[in-house]
């Protein structure tokens, strides 16, 4: 069965890239535009992996992991922080609060999947 994943990010060419380097090996990605879309198609649905930004409008993705993290659905899906943002106290910040991983923007696609596929183990 193919795994999938959920995509949040405010800007939609970074949902694209994504997108399109995962769907091109062979997992199914759904995409949010901030961290309140996330958490409304998280809840919709399941998924086996989150990627998230940081920094977005109306609900960044620190708050909607420690949101996501409250539910029980949720409490074991690995979630990937991919973001501008490097600073090593935020990323204790976003481990606390559940985060899986972190990826620094700009990416290259190729990690991404390599990043999917050891989290996803397959």
């Amino acid at each position: 069965m193919t795994a999938s994943i959920l995509t949040v990010d405010d800007s939609a060419s970074i949902r694209v890239t994504i997108k399109i380097a995962l769907s091109g090996a062979g997992y199914s990605v759904a995409e949010a535009e901030n961290g309140a879309d996330g958490i409304a198609k998280a809840k919709a649905a399941h998924y086996d992996l989150i990627i998230t930004d940081l920094n977005m409008p109306v609900m960044d993705g620190l708050t909607m992991i420690e949101e996501l993290r409250k539910s029980p659905d949720h409490t074991g899906v690995p979630i990937i922080f991919l973001t501008t943002e490097s600073d090593e106290g935020m990323k204790q910040r976003a481990k606390a609060a559940g985060a899986t991983g972190w990826l620094t923007k700009p990416f290259d696609p190729e990690q991404l999947v390599k990043i999917a596929k050891k989290v996803l183990g397959r």
